[in-house]
């Protein structure tokens, strides 16, 4: 042997230092991939539950992933999502709220229905199904509700330590189900499905736990929690999810659901621990539900939460799904079997919203029976750069407009930034954080010298202030099954309308509500329930014990009518300018180049330098002019792109 030359390794070692590669090799791909930002992009995807509600099966759904991967995964909608109840058994008498048809393993968790989806035979979970999305280049999501089911409470269910394998033990005992269920705090539109956990207590922690990392082990990617925000608000819960999240090396984007309108406030002490949350309540196909977007994403835009720093990465107000194609109705128990009712200028317009607000886009409709027109509005290639790669988006308040047949000056629009809950002579009872200024202000009224009304003073629009004003009653136990220790909540009260005792005021829905139903009456029959007890504290917030978070009032101006506008700047210095024609009569619409460059910080030099196309009909428009003008349809809208 030469002096300094090395010899070959033998093949044993030759083989070993492959390995030795290989596993190195690996490990830096799961280190790239956990550390990469997540939902760095709005989200994009397919979810079941507007043409299944409930009822999807594995047949079914991979269908609509091989579709999904096909047609719509070379324009970013990637993950493909099965929404809520998939363990729930498919059988007579099972629907939304139904008891003792949930499939609970030994731990208290949910397995899939084994009828409905039998590969999941092999290991009572979702491996295989992942296994096979992921081949086809998708990524793999699952709807979740809060906390624990109320099958595992009842049933007392161990408590599984993921460390020991073993049920968990803490302060020399073991613990179970009905140590962590807080069962005053169940889901206030499936109350029979669904409970809080609490997680100040590690046996909590321990539960969530499990599940959580369970579904990693499924290989999931996506979790779309639900009755967890808006008026179902349960920041703990939230954070504690989060914080389970960044201990699983796996990267799984958090998403919340299902919103009911939320407050830029409200989500000021979330958004920074999730990837998405639904801002409104569930969007279907009818205009009243389109058209109430408008003012929430105006306010959550104005608010600078549009890509706001989330968990592992970025996260994005959600508007919810595209209702479009072929799908089912809500809250029933058979998958779909009609055409979307939305009018082509309607969904474009929702299409344009979304884009230029950033909402995730995830379609809603069956993807076996995706039309070219359907397809062509969620792929058009401007929207969807929009909708990625846009910034500085907002609404613009320096629209003119006028009807053809009535003139009409468009003014600056303002935007509910509330929760609203329910009625009374054209004021509304809503909901907000606490830290909230309009949740000030609330006061206890005597009356015959007994403190039986709480109030707040509300100015209208003569400058007069006059008392709003709810009955205090104090609550008495009844057989209800639902039952909240006296002694922790004897300061708490019902509240009622007028003199009427016996229907109390809900914080929260009893069930689903669509976006267009947000000034739904939320009063039922009186119960001890966390959802209907209400608290007013020293500083005049008039507290909700369900969700902690604080009442307000203002006047009924929902905003879905008349003429509305966005702008954006696009990576390359693009300007996109949007009008939404919210009326049932057509509207010329028109803005001044002026105010687009001083809403912008943009000088518009040589603008006969510069191309205007609109984005639906590729037509092209003529800056010369001092503005930019449109007839709009009813319910429509057009999209300028503006390149200098």
């Amino acid at each position: 042997m030469r002096t300094g030359a090395s010899s070959p390794p033998p093949p044993w070692r030759r083989h070993c230092l492959c390995s030795e590669l290989l596993v190195f090799l690996l490990f830096l791909w799961g280190t790239s991939e956990a550390n990469e930002e997540l939902a760095a992009l709005p989200p994009r995807g397919w979810n079941s539950y507007d043409s299944f509600s409930w009822t999807v099966d594995e047949s079914a759904y991979l269908q609509n992933a091989h579709i999904l991967a096909d047609k719509l995964l070379p324009h970013g909608y990637q993950y493909a999502v099965i929404d809520f109840l998939w363990y729930r058994k498919y059988v007579d008498g099972a629907y939304t709220d139904s008891y003792g048809f949930d499939n609970i393993d030994e731990w208290g968790r949910p397995f899939p229905d084994l009828q409905r989806f039998p590969s999941s035979r092999v290991d009572r979970g979702f491996s295989q199904i992942a296994s096979m999305v992921h081949g086809m280049g998708l990524k793999f999501g699952i709807h979740l509700m809060k906390g624990i089911s109320v099958q595992a409470v009842n049933a007392n269910t161990p408590i599984l330590d993921i460390k020991t394998g073993k049920p968990y033990l803490e302060d020399g005992r073991q613990w179970t189900a009905r140590d962590i269920g807080l069962t005053h705090r169940t889901c206030a539109w499936m109350p029979h499905g669904f409970m809080s956990v609490n997680t100040d207590t590690g046996a909590g922690r321990a539960f969530l736990r499990s599940l959580y990392r369970q579904y990693a082990d499924w290989g999931v990617d996506f979790v779309k929690v639900d009755c967890i925000f808006g008026t179902d608000y349960s920041p703990e819960e939230i954070i504690t999810i989060s914080e389970l999240l960044q201990e699983i090396d796996r990267p799984i984007v958090l998403s919340l659901s299902p919103g009911t309108e939320v407050t830029p406030a409200l989500a000021e002490n979330i958004s920074d621990h999730v990837n998405m949350y639904r801002i409104t309540g569930d969007d279907w196909d009818n205009w009243n539900d389109v058209s109430s977007h408008f003012s929430v994403s105006s306010s959550f835009a104005a608010a600078k939460k549009i890509g706001a720093t989330g968990l592992r990465g970025r996260s994005w107000p959600d508007l919810d799904m595209l209702p479009f194609g072929w799908l089912t109705n809500p809250s029933v128990n058979q998958g779909p079997h009609r055409k979307c009712n939305l009018t082509l200028d309607e969904q474009k317009t929702q299409m344009a919203l979304w884009s230029m607000a950033k909402s995730p886009l995830m379609y809603g409709g069956d993807l076996r029976h995706l039309d070219d027109i359907t397809l062509s509005i969620i792929t058009n290639p401007t929207l969807l750069k929009i909708n990625h790669y846009s910034k500085n988006n907002m609404e613009f308040h320096y629209v003119y407009s006028e009807r053809k047949s009535k003139k009409e000056h468009s003014g600056r629009f303002r935007s509910p930034h509330h929760v609203h809950l329910t009625k009374n002579d054209g004021i509304f009872v809503g909901l907000t954080a606490c830290s909230d200024d309009t949740a000030n202000g609330w006061y206890m009224f005597s009356q015959d010298g007994k403190p039986d009304h709480v109030c707040r003073n509300y100015k209208i629009q003569n400058e007069k202030s006059i008392p709003f004003c709810l009955g205090k009653t104090k609550p008495l136990l009844a057989s209800d099954i639902i039952i909240m220790d006296n002694m922790e909540h004897q300061s708490k009260f019902h509240l009622s309308v007028r003199n009427t005792r016996d229907t109390c005021l809900d914080a929260s829905a009893g069930r689903r509500r669509t976006a267009s139903e947000l000034r739904f009456l939320m009063f039922s029959a009186c119960r001890w329930h966390a959802k209907q007890m209400w608290e007013l504290n020293a500083n005049g917030n008039l507290v909700s014990s369900y969700s902690g978070l604080c009442a307000m009032v203002e006047s009924s101006d929902g905003g879905t009518s008349g003429a509305r506008a966005w702008v954006a700047t696009g990576s390359k210095e693009e300007i996109y300018l949007a009008f939404f024609n919210l009326d049932s009569t057509s509207r010329k619409m028109a803005a001044r180049i002026s105010d687009l460059g001083k809403v912008l910080r943009r000088a518009f030099l040589r603008k006969h330098l510069c191309s205007c196309t609109e984005v639906w009909s590729g037509k092209n428009f003529s800056l010369a002019k001092e503005e930019i003008s449109a007839v709009v349809n009813p319910h429509g809208s057009v999209v300028f792109e503006i390149i200098c």
